[in-house]
């Protein structure tokens, strides 16, 4: 069994209680701002933005640090039309004969339908797949432990990420996803966990009126 290496905690720093009231503020001021956006402009995003989002992504925590996920940055027009008509197609299936009444109605207040054209118009689709399993070189297979929750993690930091350099965000989730592992040739060992759509907001988007559960509906405090 591989021995532990522990090193010093060299990068943690530490904020007075009055600074860290006030950085917890304006982080909440700042990520409440956040809004899932449908329409999106086509104006071009520094690629250096989305490496370095991806990368905040990968810092995040994962059960036994087997940072099961792999991201596929996808821009190439072509390939976002091939997943747009997948992605269609599934979703034609949900609306019309897959989804029972009771989702249909929990959707309904946010307008959506069948059509994603936000999936050709927006610069970037962050593909996010959760690795069920690791694959060492010689084909062996390495159990991941919580992936599921991990991917999970992960991709709420990229979202915040994303959020904090100034880009819009959408989370798309056709059911099934196979259909990107083909498109996107990721291995056996991958599934799709979401898509994440990102790029600036069109000049007349559009977003639901809706409301934010209150911290009392969220929270419990035991003191």
């Amino acid at each position: 069994m591989t021995q532990p290496v522990f090193l010093p905690l060299a990068d943690y720093q530490a904020y007075s209680p009055n600074e860290m009231k006030s950085r917890a503020s304006a982080f909440y001021d700042e990520i409440r701002r956040r809004r899932s956006v449908r329409d999106f402009s086509d104006k071009p995003v520094p690629f250096e933005v989305i490496e370095d989002c991806v990368r905040a992504a990968g810092t995040a925590p994962s059960g036994a640090n087997m940072q099961p996920w792999h991201f596929v940055v996808v821009s190439d027009p072509a390939v976002k039309r091939r997943i747009r008509v997948e992605a269609e197609k599934e979703e034609k299936e949900f609306y019309e004969r897959r989804a029972p009444q009771e989702w249909l109605d929990a959707l309904a207040p946010l307008g959506t339908d069948q059509n994603k054209p936000f999936l050709e118009a927006a610069p970037y689709l962050v593909v996010v797949f959760a690795e069920n399993f690791g694959l060492l070189p010689d084909g062996r297979r390495v159990k991941h432990y919580y992936a599921t929750e991990s991917v999970g993690i992960a991709t709420g930091i990229l979202v915040t990420a994303l959020h904090h350099a100034g880009l819009a965000t959408l989370t798309h989730t056709p059911s099934p996803m196979g259909f990107l592992n083909e498109i996107l040739d990721r291995p056996e060992n991958e599934r799709p966990f979401l898509v994440v759509v990102t790029g600036y907001p069109a000049d007349d988007a559009m977003v639901p009126k809706i409301t934010k559960k209150s911290l009392d509906e969220i929270a419990t405090f035991l003191s």
